[in-house]
């Protein structure tokens, strides 16, 4: 069999990880080679992610301790919204699930049942919830399961820094037989039917290749600049389009979950690592100048800047074709979704394995593959926009420009349908594969305040006493197992101290 060879432009986190996976599961069947200058820098806010990156990083071997220490990493056990309802109000999108479903009656059909159909303390839903009752406590301690029930325990994703993280593939893709040549690419030579042949590099280097995977970030210079892919804006429905960053020391607390918390015209992350906080401040650029979003953002740190804050520019959408030619677009390069969910690291994993699933072999038609690589790549960027969407549209926050147009704009088509079902019934129906659960759906609608109109008949099927007790013996034994955790900061220092070192 002839070898293929690949060849990725591009380092940092969508570089290194494409070439982590490759060179795990392609064995020697391909050749890799990654092509990068340290002249470019990265975008390098990914430092949130959600618990599908666990099992990608299992799948690689790396070991959860040894990964956490590299990138000093913390725990995520779920978002907390601040102020996206109305301002003032706050609420969780917890991982993992909420209650437990008894048979086939639906646990938030029960507990909206236990409301009266109209829950005016929206709140107690989450007392059902595992990860944030421990998540408001601070504490975490690996649980695959509470034991002696049948209920899960805990499921949680990082924080941690993406420069390091990248640092940390890198040394393991090396080790695994991937080339790294550093250089600029100064031209892009194509084949006469206008496939990608080789990259030409400022030093006069020729990297030729039969697959080329373009991670160059929101540059795009492989998909776009030569191959014209195309891009479909989003930004009538997303309008935000910069971000500053800046990290600052770590405050006293050492949370478990990212906080987002919703401003005049954006909104502020916050990301604790075990070293430093991450902080942004996402804006629309029409409703609020650049300098006034930096003023904005510095005024509402909890410490001290450990740095100058440094500004992001980006277009919301996607690359019409995602695989064009012999280039599959990973990472940014592949179109921005704003970082609202923490979805930017996993639409570079699953991008990553829906390549490995559809890898081509070399020397035959990729046409097939690529219509489906395309046609499951769109439908996952629509899936996680109208997410994202969602929570804009529901605000409450009264008539500032950016508040106004999302609450009053016209959706797109599947999320108006989603909405128009929950509302009417309770249901949420999600598509195979989609990333965000049912629990997920429920918890930034209930908490923007989408109440469903009616509960699902089954779950009438307990009396109210019954009722009341089940729902009282969950809360127990979630508020029992919450008080044997430790602290999240203790869990750290004793399962994955950062490396002497590391920054």
């Amino acid at each position: 069999m002839q070898q293929q060879q690949v060849v990725i432009l591009g380092g940092g986190s969508a570089g290194w990880m494409t070439a982590a996976m490759l060179s795990k599961v392609m064995g020697h069947g391909i050749t890799l080679t990654l092509v990068e200058s340290e002249q470019i820098g990265t975008v390098g806010v990914g430092e949130a992610s959600i618990p599908p990156l666990t099992l990608f990083n299992r799948a690689l071997g790396i070991d959860e301790a040894a990964f956490m220490a590299a990138t000093q990493g913390t725990i995520k056990l779920g978002i907390q919204f601040e102020h996206w309802g109305k301002p003032g109000e706050h609420y969780q999108h917890a991982f993992g699930p909420i209650g437990r479903d008894l048979g086939l009656a639906p646990f938030y059909h029960l507990w909206l049942r236990s409301q009266g159909g109209n829950p005016s303390n929206i709140a107690d839903l989450w007392r059902y919830s595992l990860n944030h009752q421990a998540a408001a406590a601070n504490r975490f301690s690996p649980l695959e399961r509470i034991e002696g029930t049948p209920l899960a325990g805990l499921t949680h994703a990082y924080h941690f820094d993406a420069g390091l993280y990248a640092a940390y593939l890198r040394q393991l893709s090396e080790q695994r037989g991937v080339q790294r040549v550093e250089g600029l690419v100064e031209q892009v030579e194509q084949h006469p039917n206008g496939d990608i042949q080789a990259l030409i590099l400022a030093d006069g280097q020729r990297v030729e290749g039969d697959l080329f995977i373009d991670c160059s970030g929101l540059s795009a210079r492989l998909i776009e600049q030569a191959l014209n892919s195309g891009f479909e804006d989003w930004s009538h429905w997303l309008p935000c389009d910069r971000a500053w960053a800046v990290p600052t020391a770590n405050g006293e607390t050492l949370r478990p979950y990212t906080r987002s918390i919703a401003h005049e015209a954006g909104w502020q992350w916050q990301i604790p690592l075990q070293h430093r906080t991450g902080n942004g401040l996402v804006f629309a650029s029409r409703y609020l100048g650049e300098s006034e979003a930096r003023e904005l953002l510095l005024a509402n740190l909890e410490s001290e800047p450990l740095a100058e804050p440094r500004l992001i520019r980006f277009r919301v959408g996607r690359r019409l074709r995602q695989w064009q030619r012999n280039c599959i677009a990973i990472g940014l390069s592949s179109g921005f979704l704003e970082p609202l969910e923490s979805t930017s690291i996993h639409l570079i994993q699953s991008a990553i394995m829906r390549l490995v699933k559809l890898f081509p072999q070399v020397g035959t038609s990729m046409d097939a593959l690529r219509q489906e690589y395309n046609h499951q790549s769109k439908l996952e960027f629509e899936q996680i926009r109208d997410f994202i969407i969602l929570h804009y549209h529901l605000n409450q926050r009264g008539e500032t420009p950016l508040w106004r147009h999302c609450r009053t704009m016209a959706l797109p088509e599947s999320l108006s349908r989603k909405l128009a079902l929950f509302r009417e019934s309770g249901r949420i129906v999600r598509q195979q594969d989609e990333l965000f659960t049912e629990a997920a759906w429920q918890q930034v609608m209930l908490g923007q305040r989408v109440t469903p109109n009616a509960w699902h008949p089954m779950a009438d099927g307990l009396s109210e006493a019954q009722l009341s007790d089940y729902l009282n013996n969950l809360s127990a034994i979630i508020d029992h197992t919450v008080a044997r955790l430790p602290e999240h900061r203790a869990f750290l220092s004793q399962y994955c101290p950062a490396s002497p070192g590391t920054n």
